[in-house]
């Protein structure tokens, strides 16, 4: 699903109606927002146009704003939309429209107890876009398959059998769980240690311990940086403690 302000996200659960939460009136909620939506991509004109639509549906009127409004003055867009919200309660008596404590928010229920919420929440009306992107369309998996022949990671895409790429952000999430061996083998045996993931399947069978080896991107920084003139040295702690340099790359294990 997307909005008009480039709020868009996937459906992550679906609800009978009856389990939604509902309005004092009643009226049970179509949709969740994931409320860190908003500050992720500072768009808080879905917010606007979400409360705005609140307060024409009770007052049944229609509104036509423009872009860059604030120009007309500071706060413009919540001095309008408050303002609206304000003469909707005053014009049906409904209460629960504003709340000069918590402007913007309101008291709803718990579909399943009936029991308020703690806190009030924002709640509106929005136009909301169903986008072409299907999970039956999108979902893939593989074990082994084609590598890159550069930097000998999996090629990328579902139509060339490829891997699923573990971008800087991923990984920071994996750290940030302190998942140091699952992290240890997706930038290695998973991706372009070439030496490790030839000897993984007979390791495994042979209840071996598995063997790590050297990532090939690791060895494609050192030819760039060679490729500058600058002399990179290479050096291997052996099983006595003393380093050893390496004087080329495919000798690293």
């Amino acid at each position: 699903m997307a909005g008009r302000h480039g709020n868009k996200g996937i459906v992550s659960k679906i609800l009978p109606i009856q389990d939604m939460p509902f309005l004092p009136d009643g009226t049970p909620l179509d949709m969740i927002l994931n409320p860190l939506g908003v500050p992720s991509r500072m768009n808080v004109g879905q917010i606007y146009e979400c409360l705005l639509g609140l307060a024409a549906k009770y007052l049944k009127q229609y509104y036509r704003i423009l872009p860059f409004d604030e120009m007309y003055g500071p706060h413009a867009s919540r001095s309008l939309t408050f303002g609206k919200l304000y003469e909707a309660r005053l014009k049906t008596s409904q209460k629960w429209l504003f709340n000069p404590c918590s402007p913007g928010k309101m008291l709803i229920f718990d579909g399943a107890t009936g029991e308020p919420y703690m806190n009030p929440v924002t709640v509106g009306i929005a136009y909301m876009l169903k986008l072409v992107h299907l999970v039956d369309d999108k979902i893939h998996a593989r074990s082994t398959g084609p590598y890159s022949l550069v930097t000998q990671q999996p090629l990328r895409g579902r139509s060339k059998f490829g891997g699923q790429r573990l971008g800087e952000m991923e990984v920071w999430a994996i750290e940030a769980y302190g998942a140091a061996f699952i992290l240890l083998e997706m930038l290695t045996i998973k991706s372009d240690d070439i030496s490790g993931r030839m000897t993984l399947w007979s390791n495994i069978i042979g209840n071996m311990p598995i063997y790590i080896g050297t990532p090939e991107s690791f060895k494609v920084l050192i030819c760039e940086l060679q490729a500058l003139c600058l002399d990179i040295g290479l050096f291997q702690l052996n099983k006595k403690g003393f380093l050893t340099q390496i004087e080329h790359l495919m000798q690293l294990p």
